[in-house]
């Protein structure tokens, strides 16, 4: 059974960083396309960042462009989200998703197999 714990999540101050990680288990980390996705309290969950199986592809969202990097990290299983200059509209749970079958659409939520079950990111202003 595949499991995804997300951790690193916080309360920060605006301008400020955090490094979100999302550990996988239960499976074989190299054949995930992992992605981060984000829900703010009353509004849809909405796409981060993605990076593709061997990590040479990551895509990101007009909103987090400049801010955020994805990278994996295969000595650990985890997939990394370092937030930098972070704004009260990042404020959101933050999500880990895993895809692990072909036909891969980064940013559509609806065809990610596995999901973390959230940490929560507030950033004060």
């Amino acid at each position: 059974q595949v499991r995804l714990v997300e951790s690193g999540g916080g309360l920060v101050q605006a301008g400020g960083s955090l490094r979100l990680s999302c550990t996988v288990s239960g499976g074989r980390f190299s054949s995930y396309a992992m992605g981060w996705f984000r829900q703010a309290a009353g509004k849809e969950r909405e796409f981060v960042a993605a990076v593709s199986w061997s990590g040479d592809h990551t895509y990101y969202a007009d909103s987090v462009k400049g801010r955020f990097t994805i990278s994996r990290d295969s000595a650990k299983n985890a997939v990394v989200l370092q937030m930098n200059s972070l704004k009260p509209e990042d404020t959101a749970t933050y999500y880990c998703a895993a895809r692990g079958s072909s036909g891969w659409l980064p940013r559509d939520d609806y065809n990610y197999d596995y999901w973390g079950q959230g940490t929560q990111v507030t950033v004060s202003s």
